[in-house]
């Protein structure tokens, strides 16, 4: 009877442990990946569920989005500047059985992938595309990255190009040419206010032509503002008309005026 009892006992045991091993929990962002005698039945999951033991084996995935860095790179552009790149790339599985079955380690490989995308974009663009054309760039690196991983059951979502840095000659030449940019706009800008104030000074000199007595009020309005300043000396100018009259008055010496006797 104890021997009854102690193998029922053991038998018990035994269940228990299969069912045990048998039960699985897959939380909501992970999926299982079920391999029976070798072969990929597929993936289940989330939640829990059963497994033959020992004929099966679970290889659990993870389905969020995961921010991988890209190492830097050097890169030497399109217009021959070497210059050292690095970015993140934003990977998701999709497909669990074939990034499992397809590819040994994704992450790793799609890490890879990434740093040869990435050399091989830059190294088609100039220097300036590279700094002022980066969103494009950056749409351009997601889709050769994405083309080459969806084999894998992995889906890019984004690539960004985080830092650019130039050697230190690259960088004083752009502050030169910048600089040279700036002195261009403001010499420019001068010229032009210099061509609006010669036509508004033209426009003043027609109408001082078209009416003399604006000229004598321009002059004593000018005398006025001088004026306020309390200053003891006062020049302004004297028309040439009244230049002339007084030469010709010098020049005919004085008035003479003869009298004569009764």
């Amino acid at each position: 009877m104890e021997a009854v009892l102690s193998a029922g006992i053991v038998l018990a045991g035994i269940v228990v442990a299969l069912l045990a091993t048998s039960i699985k929990i897959v939380q909501e962002y992970e999926r299982g990946v079920i391999f029976r005698l070798g072969r990929c039945v597929g993936a289940k999951g989330p939640g829990v569920f059963f497994i033959i033991p020992i004929l099966d084996k679970i290889t659990k995935v993870n389905l969020q989005i995961i921010a991988a860095p890209v190492a830097s790179q050097a890169v030497i552009t399109k217009d021959n500047v070497t210059t050292t790149v690095d970015a993140v790339a934003f990977f998701q599985v999709v497909d669990p059985a074939a990034s499992v079955v397809r590819i040994r380690d994704w992450y790793t490989s799609s890490q890879l992938v990434a740093q040869t995308s990435l050399r091989s974009i830059v190294g088609r663009h100039d220097l300036d595309q590279l700094l002022s054309e980066r969103d494009r760039i950056d749409a351009e690196l997601q889709i050769a990255l994405d083309t080459q991983t969806e084999p894998w059951g992995v889906k890019v979502h984004r690539v960004e190009i985080r830092d650019v840095s130039l050697p230190e000659q690259i960088q004083r030449a752009m502050a030169r040419q910048a600089e040279a940019e700036r002195e261009r706009r403001a010499k420019i800008i001068a010229a032009e206010g210099e061509l609006q104030a010669s036509q508004k000074l033209g426009q003043a000199a027609d109408v001082i032509a078209n009416s003399p007595g604006a000229l004598q009020l321009r002059q004593l309005q000018t005398m006025v503002e001088i004026s306020a300043e309390k200053n003891s000396t006062i020049i302004f100018p004297i028309p040439v008309e009244l230049l002339e009259a007084f030469q010709t008055i010098s020049k005919m010496g004085p008035v003479r005026s003869d009298s004569k006797g009764a």
